[in-house]
């Protein structure tokens, strides 16, 4: 992976045009204005037999894993080998983002205001993202092609891959952004912020559709995989709404919420909510089709020593000959542990509360980890033919529209149009109190 102070990057083959003040113009990309087609959501078409966490921390360091799966049927061993750890910024580290069907792209966000990018593969530095004016607060790449990103200046901006130019800057929110969410056919985006509104994005006109006041701070959204329901959290509380709006349940959890996550059972359709919280645990809710039916917990991840910070998950290919596929649960803890668990381990039949204990840990000796992310590594069967389309670019040449063409690019600076709120940021407030026992982070 890249040192602390890599060298600049290469000049981009295509260049974003730039105003008297020197920052990026969207002028580059204004041709696409009106007819951008919807960002579309990448399925792949086998399942990955290793896979790569990357976690970001408080301390500034970003820590790499590389994960792969073992044995038979009668006993599976997950392994974790670290890859890198390095000072990935000069703040600490807010958001992580892998971009999916391959994972290539990294993108990292700070308290620095600087989204950078990374070469996954290469393990190498491309360039810095400086469109925002504040902190940034989320990072997702609704596709292969596209990142999406949010800030406390109050604004989203969603980047294309390629080259890395601004395709849309969303505005609306009066307040920090806490949190974004695109819809599974990639048309829109939920967000909520501290204005407590929770408003609804057109990806595809590249502006706000609709906003609703919440009556508090939304720092969590997220749609659920069929897309026929979201949930905005707040604090200790979970809201659980359909797609017209009409909320159906409020979970209130017993502990201080800090992440979400809806995911499949294994071998099923039916979904479940994955909750990490203050009391160290994931707690699984049960979601249930029939809307009548409030969520319920139907078992609990253990094993760390402090908050639960956040969580994804990833379908993988197993060496076993029964069981071909399983989802793995990824946590990221302010105990400084990685865990991984094995979905499959919630026994559909049960009627208790389970406890499910992880599969694999990683131990980062003591770093209050903040966020995480997690990429597909080899692929199972590799025998897919990607074709790639061509495009004319701004000086007349072609280019791939794969990202593959985007291995070098111009660091792009951008200003934010909008005023930015000066407000203090009460989101995450018992990781400011870890601040004040602890000091300041070296």
């Amino acid at each position: 992976m890249p040192k602390a102070t890599p060298p600049p990057p290469k000049k981009a083959k295509v260049q974003a045009k730039r105003d008297k003040s020197g920052a990026v113009s969207s002028a580059s990309s204004t041709k696409d204005k009106g007819k951008q087609k919807a960002v579309p959501q990448t399925e792949p078409s086998t399942l990955p037999s290793t896979f790569k966490i990357v976690a970001g921390s408080y301390e500034k360091l970003l820590y790499g894993l590389e994960g792969r799966v073992s044995g038979d049927d009668d006993m599976l061993e997950f392994h974790l080998k670290p890859i890198f750890t390095f000072p990935a910024h000069v703040s600490c580290i807010k958001a992580v983002a892998v971009s999916p069907s391959g994972g290539k792209w990294l993108a990292t966000g700070s308290s620095d205001e600087i989204i950078k990018v990374w070469d996954l593969r290469r393990k190498k530095e491309i360039g810095g993202l400086m469109h925002h004016e504040g902190s940034i607060t989320h990072l997702s790449f609704p596709s292969r092609g596209h990142l999406l990103s949010a800030s406390e200046d109050g604004t989203l901006c969603l980047f294309r891959a390629r080259d890395w130019a601004v395709l849309r800057s969303l505005k609306g929110h009066k307040g920090h952004v806490n949190c974004v969410a695109v819809h599974p056919s990639g048309k829109v985006a939920l967000s909520v912020g501290k204005d407590r509104t929770l408003r609804m994005w057109d990806l595809m006109r590249g502006k706000g559709s609709a906003s609703t006041k919440l009556g508090k701070e939304g720092e969590v959204v997220r749609w659920s995989i069929s897309g026929s329901l979201f949930i905005v959290q707040s604090g200790s509380t979970i809201d659980l709404y359909n797609t017209e709006m009409t909320l159906l349940h409020t979970i209130k959890h017993p502990s201080r919420l800090h992440d979400a996550k809806f995911c499949k059972r294994v071998d099923s359709d039916e979904e479940v909510l994955l909750v990490g919280a203050e009391d160290k645990k994931l707690t699984i809710y049960d979601v249930s089709n029939d809307p009548e039916k409030p969520p319920t917990i139907i078992g609990l991840m253990v094993g760390h020593e402090n908050r639960v910070k956040a969580v994804q998950t990833l379908s993988i290919a197993l060496p076993a000959s029964k069981r071909t596929a399983t989802t793995i649960v990824c946590t990221a803890s302010s105990d400084g542990k990685i865990h991984v668990y094995d979905l499959a381990a919630l026994d559909k039949t049960s009627q208790k509360v389970q406890e499910i204990e992880p599969v694999a840990v990683y131990d980062s000796k003591g770093t209050r980890l903040t966020c995480i992310a997690i990429a597909d590594g080899e692929a199972a069967v590799t025998n897919t033919v990607i074709k790639k389309r061509k495009r004319e670019d701004d000086t007349g040449g072609s280019e791939d529209e794969d990202e593959d063409a985007a291995d070098e690019w111009d660091m792009q600076t951008g200003e934010t149009e909008g005023e930015e709120e000066e407000e203090e940021d009460d989101n995450g407030e018992e990781d400011d109190e870890d601040e004040d026992e602890d000091g300041e982070s070296s």
